[in-house]
């Protein structure tokens, strides 16, 4: 059965073809929509607790034993630690792409518990958490008090035990939480004046509690063995309590002489907060801020209305004075860069449907390869199902430049068709099987190195391979089902739809301009037949010029710069408050205050939704720093660009007098490093002693900070913020029989916090905390008046035994690797690429820093590095398999070679493309490389096809090639010309996500016109150089 079956049965064809897009159009309607696939790798996060440790004794007696465990878990690709001033300690532990974020926190967790028995007692008290980290930020939810009735406790609670609980069960959401969640708490604070004057020390108060607090189990009366028990009846004791005033009740001690003494007699009780660190504001107003996580695999817009719907419900049940409102929304940014990328698909598919009537200059014929368009693109979306993937910024990238691809295959048979109509007076049925029988080798040459060129680019792995697969799927599978439309639906259309060739020119102005263009490209053919005959003449002189490509690619690869991902503007920004060491959280709160009205002055900016006490970057709460999320207005009401954004709006942040804030654009791809730029760790190897590490550090910025090169330098190790050095007398202490244990415990219940045990409230557990009086924990001094017991019962104060010595230290430690380390984060300065930074300060650091010192890349410059040494691969490997299908299929080793070195034309237009754009080499210009050599390819294809053929008739080479040049010149074209224009919207896009477009765009563009009008003139010098001396025709067929 040949291809012309389907020319004789129109219906079966058509059936053929419905059937692809029903199929495709159910599986687009399940597919997922989101702005990006996982990209981001996976992060488990251990989260452990030891309230009053310093930075170090964190380090030495929790992180140490954890990351012990930790270290080598399957899949790692790193971790590090952050243990703060606070007594909070985090661990980051980050697997390779591919692992399964579930599983990976099923060995972390494991790891833990093996580590557990070395921690100390009150860290396995409050508990080792170990999560599944989301990178996929959804969107943000205010709840909000707009009348201040409610407090910012109620609101977090609120919107803890009442929201938060409804959206995770949403389909389509992955978790949700309380951005510097306040909890409740039983907070009991204590007035050491009271209780040294009673005679009570905070130890055993934190006893009484314990003991009373519990929940005992009695039993039950007549409970089997019995005595003839008729009944059986439950005997319940108090259980735990949940009021302050119950707590207040607590008994301390009950003697005839004294009476009755209880909590609230040397202590206030109310319902509080566990923690005071963090407080969050919108536009200047108290709130509870909820972030909210898309689950793997879902739709982010569907699960964002269900949120929206669901919260409208919701707020029917709030109480007085409680709403909601949404200022942080990433689903607006998805919206738009879709939407953007719709409308460029639209845009692609006009200019791709004018180019094919200028050169058939017939509505009709131009109706028959635009249908390819959408049976291809809808039925790869059944692929794409089953392939697990989705609809996102790189799928609809593949589908714009599939538009141009899809369409050749169908151009191919219509032009064929057409010129043997033309040529001799076929009627469009038998032209339209004589052109099946003829193209059809080429075009299935043709399908099969498109998809071998992209196939193999899937296997890739890491960030990379995520980024190239799922563009390479959608693109292989469009070209599949072209190949396959325009071998049955396509030559049934032209026997149905074309009209036989009448000689005379048709009449009309839009005749007249569709002729004006026949002329002006029969000018150009003349020029390029010219052209082909002076390079077969001046064999040395092509080879010549074609050597001079070579150099010149070779020079623009090493003279462009390298990057990895584009900057994008996000549509918010991210702001980082600083103020001097040791300053609290009132001040931080006092200078955010005073900063947002500033910054919402700029009109790009929507909302401030400020978090006091909060450092995003640094990670971990510091009462002296702040994070502030800026989500701008929508693109069409403000200028694009948030990189040019983030720089007007430092000039406020760095220009404050009381402290700094540092505007940055957010990283291209969530998950990905915590803000724009790079990061990375300077690593102490051979010790552990944060003072040396902060003299290299110090000695490492000031380097870098002399570089004009680099710009947004932070470093985020403290090593001498203001403390107090707490000196105990162990003798004395000793002398007086105070044990270590509760004098320690009542610095803590003084200074810190202590926590007691639980209580329920609404059927949630939350925590009692024992801490002073604000008043009598302000200075060294009244931590001195604390009273303890000695052995004999006196009441003896802290001062007869500790003193307080002024001292500095580390605010907060980092460990990386497991080694102490230092985290610098800083960017290229505007007109350098990241690849360069990131050389030059490895270049620096080798120069200064001393044995034992190194750094190590985390986050998106990690990434970067690893993906500059996949790209090569990918390319080597899609011209091998060029060349290995070509050869099976012409049986030939020689002509297939003629087709790759057509590759260099395309790759020159693609870099000097970028050259003048001043563009990096970054990802998306290598994914447009890829594609730039299966088009190359393809163009060879056309002409090296018809001149093999003619060869083998008898024709010498130097005829062939020049005939084939003729025949194939316009097909050729035409589609090349088609693929041009539809990837114009994307080379000049804007707007959301117009920065990967761009440069994906451009170097197609540049690459394909080089091809289709230089190429084209050194493909039959090619084969006239390879196959020339070839004494006779070979018989076999490809």
């Amino acid at each position: 059965m040949g291809w012309d079956f389907f020319i004789k049965r129109p219906i079966f064809s058509a059936v053929l073809s419905l059937i692809i897009v029903l199929v495709g159009g159910l599986a687009l309607q399940n597919l997922p929509l989101s702005q990006y696939p996982q990209i981001a790798p996976p992060t488990v996060t251990v989260v452990a607790s030891y309230p009053g440790a310093s930075p170090e004794s964190l380090v030495n007696n929790v992180a140490a034993p954890l990351e012990e465990q930790i270290n080598g878990v399957e899949g790692l690709l790193y971790y590090s630690s952050n243990s703060s001033s606070s007594g909070a300690l985090s661990i980051t532990v980050t697997f390779e792409n591919g692992v399964d974020p579930d599983m990976a926190t099923i060995l972390v967790a494991n790891r833990v518990k093996l580590a557990e028995p070395r921690l100390p007692e009150e860290v396995r008290r409050l508990g080792v958490i170990t999560k599944k980290r989301s990178n996929d930020i959804l969107m943000s939810v205010s709840i909000v008090s707009p009348k201040a009735s409610r407090d910012s406790v109620f609101l977090s609670n609120f919107a803890s035990s009442v929201v938060v609980e409804e959206l995770k069960r949403l389909p389509g959401v992955g978790d949700a939480g309380v951005f510097g969640s306040r909890d409740y708490a039983m907070r009991v604070w204590l007035r050491p004046d009271r209780m040294a004057a009673l005679g009570v020390s905070s130890a055993e108060v934190v006893r009484a509690i314990r003991a009373t607090n519990t929940q005992y189990a009695v039993g039950r009366l007549g409970q089997e063995p019995s005595v003839d028990a008729a009944f059986v009846v439950p005997v319940v004791a108090r259980g735990r309590l949940s009021t302050p005033e119950q707590f207040g009740d607590i008994v301390l001690r009950s003697s005839s002489a004294d009476g009755v003494l209880r909590l609230k007699d040397v202590a206030r009780v109310e319902l509080g907060s566990q923690s005071y660190e963090q407080l969050s504001m919108l536009d200047g107003k108290p709130v509870a801020g909820i972030r909210v996580f898309l689950q793997t695999g879902s739709n982010a817009l569907e699960t964002a209305d269900r949120i929206r719907a669901r919260m409208d419900e919701l707020t029917k049940q709030f109480p007085p004075d409680v709403e909601y409102s949404i200022p942080f929304d990433t689903t607006r940014f998805v919206r738009s860069a879709i939407g953007e990328v719709r409308n460029t698909l639209v845009e692609a598919a006009f200019l791709v449907a004018l180019v094919v009537f200028l050169f058939l200059g017939s509505w009709r014929a131009t109706l028959i390869p635009m249908i390819a368009v959408p049976v291809s693109l809808i039925g790869a979306c059944a692929g794409l199902w089953v392939m697990g993937y989705g609809i996102n910024i790189l799928t609809l990238f593949a589908m714009v430049i599939a538009i141009g691809i899809v369409v050749d295959d169908a151009i191919v048979v219509l032009e064929n068709t057409e010129r043997l109509m033309r040529e001799k007076g076929l009627s469009p049925f038998e032209a339209a099987k004589e052109s099946v029988r003829e193209v059809a080798g080429a075009i299935i040459a043709i399908v099969c190195v498109l998809v071998c060129v992209f196939l193999p680019v899937a296997f890739l792995g890491g960030i990379a391979g995520v980024l190239y697969r799922q563009f390479a799927v959608t693109v292989a599978f469009s070209v599949i089902l072209s190949g396959f439309v325009a071998l049955t639906l396509t030559p049934t259309l032209c026997a149905l739809l074309l009209k036989p060739h009448v000689p005379g020119a048709p009449t009309g102005w839009l005749a007249g301009v569709v002729a004006g263009f026949g002329r002006g490209f029969g000018a150009v053919a003349a020029w390029h037949g010219r052209t082909v005959r002076w390079l077969l003449d001046h064999p040395r002189s092509a080879a010549g010029a074609f050597l001079a490509i070579i150099i010149a690619n070779i020079v623009l690869i090493v003279k462009i710069p390298r990057s990895f991902l584009p900057a994008e503007d996000q549509g918010y920004l991210l702001a980082m408050v600083a103020l001097p060491d040791g300053s609290g959280i009132n001040r931080t709160k006092v200078f955010m205050d005073n900063l947002t009205p500033k910054l919402r002055e700029n009109p790009a900016v929507r909302h401030t939704f400020a978090i006091s006490g909060f450092d995003l970057l640094g990670g971990g709460e510091r009462t002296n720093s702040g994070t502030i999320f800026l989500p701008l207005k929508d693109f069409g009401e403000r200028p694009p660009g948030g990189e040019a954004l983030a720089r007007q709006l430092n000039a406020i942040g760095m220009t404050q007098p009381d402290g700094m804030c540092l505007v940055v654009n957010p990283p291209a791809i969530r998950g990905i490093g915590s803000a724009g730029g790079f990061e990375f760790y300077l690593q102490a190897k051979d010790d552990d002693d944060p003072a040396r590490l902060a003299a290299n550090i110090e000695k490492l910025e000031a380097a870098l900070r002399a570089r004009p090169e680099l710009t947004g330098i932070r470093v985020f190790l403290r090593p001498a913020v203001p403390q107090f050095l707490a000196e105990v007398d162990d003798v004395r202490a000793a002398a007086l029989g105070v044990t270590l244990p509760e004098l320690h415990e009542a610095l803590q219940a003084t200074i810190g916090v202590v926590y007691a045990n639980d209580f329920t409230l609404s059927g949630r557990t939350y925590r009692v905390l024992v801490q002073s009086e604000a008043a009598d924990r302000m200075d060294a001094a009244a931590a001195g008046r604390v009273h303890v017991r000695a052995a004999n019962g006196a009441m003896i104060p802290l001062s007869s035994f500790v003193k307080f010595k002024p001292s500095s230290g580390p605010e907060q430690l980092e460990r990386h690797m497991g080694f102490l380390s230092a985290r610098l984060i800083c960017a290229a300065a505007p007109g350098v690429s990241s690849s360069q930074a990131i050389t030059l300060v490895e270049e620096i650091a080798e120069d200064i820093l001393p044995v034992g010192y190194g750094i190590d890349w985390t986050a998106q410059a990690l990434q970067e590095k690893r993906a500059a040494t996949s790209a090569l691969p990918a390319f080597l490997l899609a011209l091998l398999m060029v060349f290995l299908i070509l050869a099976a299929l012409y049986e030939d080793l020689a002509l297939p070679l003629g087709v790759l070195l057509t590759v260099p034309f395309a790759l020159l237009g693609a870099l000097l493309a970028v050259l003048v754009r001043g563009m990096p080499n970054d990802i998306y210009f290598q994914i447009g490389l890829v594609t730039l050599i299966g088009l190359a390819a393809k163009n060879a294809i056309l002409i090296v096809e018809f001149a093999e053929t003619a060869r083998r008739a008898g024709r010498s080479a130097a005829d062939a090639a020049i005939e084939a040049a003729r025949m194939r010149l316009r097909p050729l074209v035409m589609t090349s010309m088609a693929f041009v224009l539809g990837v114009v919207p994307l080379a000049f896009a804007s707007g959301a996500g117009a920065a990967a477009r761009q440069s994906m765009g451009t170097g197609v563009l540049g690459g394909m016109l080089i091809d289709t009008f230089v190429a084209t003139l050194f493909i039959p010098w090619f084969f006239h150089l390879l196959s020339g001396r070839k004494e006779k025709p070979t018989s076999v067929q490809p």
